[in-house]
């Protein structure tokens, strides 16, 4: 593969410019701006299950895409416990659209760690100029998740790629579109391909119940060509050496689950507050004073905040790693997301069931559609085991174990 760091970039139309951001807390202020833009007919997406691509254009051109961009390229390079933030206020707005970027980021962390200065430049621009990275990683049918058919084949000089890609999430909005494949001795390597590749195609054919509209179908890879200069190496991120790409795409999944968290409880407040109905035997002339149901909401509120506090520790731990990336640090930060990741997906799922119950039989109206919460924390939340994620951590601190590395999101 000597050829990936010696042939020229490939080109394709800028997208229409895109702000610069240039500090954490600018990113924080845009966030809340184009939040509350995304907000408005969130529900509404849902029940219709209509794509937000006029809402992805807001979002991308409010130059949030970019902030992960190294300093010395041009981008503002925040903290990723202030990415993380980001993708929660963008989440808490609409989780299907705060989730749209998490593979953009995901693969901009693969250029940072292993790309070539030539692909680091030209890609990071893209970045910058407001394009778009979707998403064309995992494979249905496959043993596990790490487990690929998709082939990268040596032609002239590139590459020829073949394949199927489900869970393609962003694709659909995308100008670029990494594919993971495996050469002929199973090293993988990522593909960024022009979304207008001939034989590259992406179907709007996801069906679940939950994050309707995150575009995450079917990407076909039939026989299509890259340059060499295209191909990064992706199995390198977690085997030749420790690195932070792994936390880095589980720490966005996190704040994904912490926005779906927000959104509920701040419905739950708002039904209970005016629209419920106190139980005949409470005593109380208000819902939100009968004592059962202060009781569930103050330890939805204690739960909340003690995955806000975790996310925002991961981040801290996971901006450690990156400055100085060993075997201890990464393990370190790998641990932290992994109990963030946790505890997100246990308030998301308890705070959108509480809201509910606590709403009471109102809520259950089509109008409210206060549903999507909990089909949006159930579905995200299944990206892949908690149940791990506690294995990991008891191994971590009882017998000093090392978490895996790898790439599994």
């Amino acid at each position: 593969m000597s050829a990936l760091a010696e042939s020229v970039a490939p080109q394709v139309p800028y997208a229409p410019q895109a702000a610069r951001i240039e500090n954490d807390q600018q990113a924080l202020e845009v966030a809340h701006t184009v939040a509350r833009a995304l907000a408005e007919d969130a529900s509404q997406r849902d029940r219709e299950r209509r794509l937000p691509y006029a809402e992805i254009g807001i979002y991308s051109a409010s130059g949030l895409w970019g902030i992960a961009v190294p300093r010395e390229f041009g981008g503002a390079e925040v903290s990723y416990a202030t990415l993380a933030e980001v993708t929660a206020i963008i989440s808490e707005a609409d989780p299907a659209i705060g989730q749209i970027p998490q593979n953009h980021f995901y693969m901009l962390d693969v250029l940072r760690v292993n790309g070539t200065r030539q692909q680091q430049a030209f890609y990071f621009q893209r970045a910058l100029a407001g394009e778009r990275f979707g998403n064309a990683l995992s494979e249905r049918g496959t043993k596990t998740v790490a487990d690929y058919r998709t082939t990268l084949t040596p032609d002239g000089d590139g590459f020829r790629i073949s394949g199927t890609k489900f869970y393609s999430t962003g694709a659909l909005f995308a100008q670029w579109i990494p594919i993971v494949a495996k050469a002929a001795d199973n090293t993988l390597y990522v593909a960024f391909a022009s979304a207008q590749t001939p034989g590259l195609s992406v179907v709007d054919d996801w069906s679940g119940f939950g994050q309707r509209t995150t575009g995450s179908g079917t990407t076909t890879l039939d026989n299509i060509y890259v340059e060499a200069s295209a191909v990064v190496p992706y199995s390198a991120a977690f085997d030749a050496r420790p690195t932070t790409v792994g936390p880095i795409g589980q720490l966005i999944h996190a704040a994904v689950d912490l926005g779906i968290a927000r959104a509920a409880v701040a419905d739950a407040r708002r039904f209970v507050r005016e629209r419920s109905r106190p139980w005949i035997d409470s005593g109380v002339e208000r819902a939100s004073d009968d004592p059962l149901t202060l009781e569930l909401f103050g330890k939805l509120a204690l739960q909340l905040h003690a995955a806000e506090a975790l996310v925002e520790r991961a981040g801290r731990r996971v901006d450690a790693a990156v400055k100085e990336s060993t075997a201890q640090t990464v393990a370190t930060a790998s641990i932290a997301v992994a109990e963030a990741r946790a505890a997100t997906t246990e308030i998301a799922l308890q705070a959108s069931t509480r809201l509910i119950e606590l709403a009471g039989t109102q809520a259950t109206l089509a109008e409210h559609n206060l549903d999507r919460h909990w089909r949006n924390a159930r579905t995200h939340t299944l990206h892949d085991p908690v149940r791990w994620k506690y294995i990991a951590v008891g191994n971590y601190y009882l017998n000093d174990v090392l978490p895996p590395r790898h790439g599994a999101i």
